[in-house]
């Protein structure tokens, strides 16, 4: 699977997850996500998926500083409903990295390891991200602005004659490369910008 070279640039999300330890899926239970997991996903990379998977790694930092997070120990809430937008798109992303799940997800053993109902929606929250600790250890608000790392002025244009069927293959090319570039520099050089990614711990 060939994918642009930048991808491998881009920081993995490690945690450890108790009900992947005690069902014996992968020693003490610790997991590794990479962009290309999320990539794999969602189907695509875009800004949204890029943002949903580095907005989560932000969060995890900031709840779990240098300690290991731990997947499915936190609740997500959504400002925006479900299907509002690309909110969907972006609670796939971050239910994959933290574990949290909707009515449909794992209902747990005896008690324990449960995931289903941790993630929602319409919350109301100020930002559009809130990821709560269940341990009652921390919780942070968060939202992504992509809009704030401008596209190439040539990706609407060729975006146009790509859909309606008239770009030749060097044109096609050229639209995904533009498009993946500027996923490249909304990781890799405004990773760090909280004019970009915001994160708010509340007290």
């Amino acid at each position: 699977m060939k994918t642009p070279d930048f991808f491998a640039a881009i920081p993995c999300i490690r945690l450890r997850d108790p009900l992947a330890d005690f069902l014996g899926a992968c020693d003490g239970g610790l997991v590794e996500y990479s962009y290309l997991d999320a990539v794999k996903l969602a189907g695509h990379s875009c800004p949204t998926v890029a943002s949903a998977y580095w907005l989560t790694r932000q969060a995890l930092r900031e709840l779990y500083g240098e300690a290991q997070p731990e997947r499915g120990g936190l609740r997500v809430e959504f400002a925006a409903a479900a299907a509002d937008g690309v909110s969907g798109v972006i609670a796939n992303v971050v239910s994959l990295l933290t574990g949290a799940a909707g009515e449909g997800g794992f209902k747990g053993l005896a008690g324990r390891y449960t995931r289903r109902a941790l993630l929602s929606f319409s919350a109301d929250i100020p930002l559009e991200i809130r990821y709560t600790r269940l341990d009652g250890h921390g919780q942070v608000d968060a939202a992504a602005h992509p809009a704030r790392v401008a596209a190439d002025p040539a990706i609407g244009p060729l975006m146009q004659r790509c859909l309606a069927g008239l770009a030749d293959a060097h044109e096609m090319r050229r639209f995904g490369e533009l498009w993946q570039e500027r996923v490249r520099r909304l990781l890799l050089e405004h990773g760090d910008d909280p004019e970009v990614f915001t994160i708010r711990r509340r007290v």
